[in-house]
């Protein structure tokens, strides 16, 4: 239970300790635990929303107040990822300046423009959402987010040069792993839309665009880092969600 532990340490607020020792292969265990720790902050988000319309507010206001949940559960690290990764990507130069912007800590245009539109499409998809009363396909968006990060550190995959989060995680899951969360995400997600092929639909075309991403990325930056990790959560999560707002 050391890699739960870690996993929920690491990827959100909850006060849990984690192992005093972190090696590859704790760390490895923290990442194929990701998707559970998904399905709690997904719940957590559907609590809020669903606690905010039973109050009399608008679908949109809650999706709004969602997606907030979601990145102070998180401590907002999945949305500065997503930005230095875009800043990155957007530069000029050698895989050694991207990373060094990457670095940086402010948000450039590229992080900016990726922020604005991964939230707007978060809020307006989790509204439709909520205005369905399909929470369950929320939950599953966010889980299938977290997905995508055990994908992204599949074996075969190396961390880049400098990379702190990224030195631990990198490589570290059996491709077996990732197919089956992966299998799991789309057998699931059948049972949470109006249409029983909207919901895979929903999850494979989120997987595949956060495979493209981190796989580009990886080719860009010589390598995985946690950033990457995290625009991985954020890009799987807003087109799960999107997708699945879909009406039929």
């Amino acid at each position: 239970m050391k890699g739960l532990a870690l996993s929920l340490s690491w990827l959100t607020v909850v006060p849990v300790r984690g192992p005093e020792r972190v090696d590859r292969g704790v760390a490895g265990g923290a990442i194929a635990w990701a998707p559970v720790v998904g399905v709690l902050l997904g719940a957590g988000a559907v609590a809020v929303m669903w606690g905010l319309v039973v109050a009399g507010a608008s679908p949109l206001l809650a999706g709004l107040v969602g997606v907030a949940a979601l990145a102070l559960g998180t401590r907002g690290m999945h949305i500065d990822g997503l930005a230095d990764t875009m800043d990155g990507l957007g530069s000029y130069g050698p895989p050694e300046r991207a990373r060094e912007i990457m670095k940086s800590g402010g948000a450039g245009p590229f992080g900016v423009a990726a922020l604005v539109f991964v939230i707007g499409i978060q809020a307006f998809a989790f509204a439709a959402l909520v205005d369905a009363q399909r929470w369950p396909a929320v939950v599953v968006a966010v889980a299938v987010g977290r997905v995508a990060v055990v994908l992204a550190c599949r074996s075969g995959i190396d961390a880049a040069p400098g990379a702190g989060f990224g030195a631990l995680v990198a490589g570290t899951q059996r491709r077996a792993i990732g197919f089956a969360w992966a299998a799991a995400a789309l057998v699931i997600a059948g049972f949470v839309t109006d249409a029983w092929w909207l919901g895979p639909i929903a999850v494979g075309a989120a997987l595949a665009t956060a495979i493209v991403l981190v796989r580009h990325a990886v080719r860009r930056f010589g390598g995985l880092n946690g950033d990457v990790l995290g625009a991985a959560v954020e890009v799987a999560t807003t087109v799960a969600v999107a997708v699945s707002s879909f009406a039929v």
